[in-house]
């Protein structure tokens, strides 16, 4: 868990320094954007390759290897001031933190039993979060005190303690200190990602991740610090605070999402497609708001924002419970692709469009580019809608029957429908 969070910290550092980036590598917002989608890019198209070595090599060896990739990338970008620099760290920041939580995610199947996992993976996912805060507080503050260097070197060596923790703490399984799977060939890795794949439970995982996951992302990883401060002109105090709130807020839903999904798995869906609601709305008020929203409002938008994070780890509850242990790294590996495609899009596209629109950072500016989350949302409801029918449709086929919601609610609660019922019949 700490390593996870030195994690996020290391992944959510470019964001929240995104406009200092754009002063020190006398560059463009649309390229600093760059930086952060090609993190995003190495990370997603390195999920799958790390759960083929995670079913292979086992959580401590790759989480090890990922904290000493990150501290690498956070290094060069601390002492490098040219763009060939920052780029080549970014991607040595993508490549460890594709290793990481994937890896700390298999700890939880060895580690508690099944009926816990749903919570308790939420609380892993949750906890991370407190990287965010890392880097929204005390990185920031380092920053404006003691400048670029100092700030990046520092999170460098940050991520050396975590990797050295890991080393002298973590055991795969109770007894076990590194657990091995079988030797790697083409023909096996082939054959388990073909097997996780066709699996339409493996590919509703990866669109509900995809459609939660990339708005708080987005938000937290690059432009939510720069909206905020630059185009709504909340201090930067209060800007801190609200990032605060924004995980605090991910710890509280998350272990409730956990337990509503540990008790009504036949419902994930719905959980997602709420979430997905209360993002869009959210964000809706705050772009169709006149002149700079109240802060209550961004208060509101930094609330439906958290509940993402948690939405996004029912994805990689599909991922458990409809593949074998044999390949749960790899189908999980495939769901968290989802999400860091849809964020690594956004990322880029509000990049594009805040220099397309003159690149003076305004409020209306922003609201522009932000309204592009509206085409991504309605392709990952698409797949989610898609997909959830495949999977109930194979539900059925091994007699496992998923009842309409209102058919649910009266078994649930009987007496109150047939009161409905006659309510309206009268």
């Amino acid at each position: 868990m700490a390593a996870y969070v030195v994690a996020v910290l290391q992944r959510t550092s470019f964001g929240v320094a995104g406009l200092d980036a754009v002063e020190r590598f006398g560059t463009t917002a649309s390229a600093v954007a760059l930086f952060t989608v090609l993190q995003l890019v190495v990370y997603a198209a390195l999920q799958v390759p790390a759960g083929v070595l995670l079913d292979r090599y086992g959580t401590r060896r790759l989480v090890v290897a990922g904290g000493l990739l990150m501290a690498a990338g956070q290094l060069v970008l601390a002492v490098g001031a040219v763009l060939p620099l920052a780029v080549l760290g970014r991607v040595l920041v993508g490549a460890g933190d594709a290793l990481t939580f994937i890896s700390v995610l298999r700890l939880v199947g060895a580690w508690f039993p099944a009926r816990h996992a749903p919570v308790v993976t939420q609380l892993t996912g949750l906890v991370g979060q407190v990287g965010q805060v890392l880097s929204a507080v005390p990185l920031v503050a380092l920053l404006a005190v003691r400048g670029w260097t100092t700030a990046f070197a520092s999170a460098a060596a940050l991520g050396v303690v975590a990797a050295v923790l890991v080393a002298v703490v973590v055991r795969d399984a109770p007894g076990v200190r590194s657990r091995s799977g079988p030797p790697l060939s083409w023909s096996k890795a082939g054959h388990d990602l073909v097997r996780a794949w066709r699996h339409p439970g493996t590919r509703l995982g990866l669109w509900s991740h995809f459609v939660t996951q990339f708005p708080g992302t987005v938000f937290a990883l690059m432009w939510g610090f720069p909206f905020l401060e630059r185009g709504e002109g909340v201090p930067q105090t209060v800007v801190s605070a609200l990032f605060t709130t924004y995980v605090v807020a991910g710890l509280v839903a998350g272990p409730l999402l956990g337990v509503l999904v540990s008790r009504h798995p036949l419902r994930r869906s719905w959980l997602v497609l709420t979430i997905v609601g209360l993002n869009a709305a959210a964000w809706t008020a705050v772009i169709a708001w006149p002149g700079p929203a109240p802060l209550w409002l961004l208060g509101v938008l930094v609330l439906a924002l958290a509940s993402g994070g948690p939405g996004s780890m029912v994805g990689f509850d599909y991922a458990r419970t409809f593949n074998p242990a044999d390949r749960q790294g790899t189908a999980t590996g495939i769901v968290n692709v989802g999400g860091f495609v849809a964020s690594l899009v956004v990322v880029l596209a509000v990049g594009v469009v805040l220099d397309a629109t003159g690149g003076d950072y305004s409020l209306d500016d922003f609201r522009t580019a932000f309204s592009v989350q509206y085409v991504v949302w309605a392709v990952g409801l698409v797949g989610v809608l898609a997909t959830r029918r495949k999977v109930r449709a194979q539900l059925a086929a091994e007699g496992v029957v998923v009842p309409p919601v209102r058919v649910a609610l009266a078994q649930r609660f009987p007496r109150r429908v047939r009161s409905d019922e006659g309510r309206r019949r009268r």
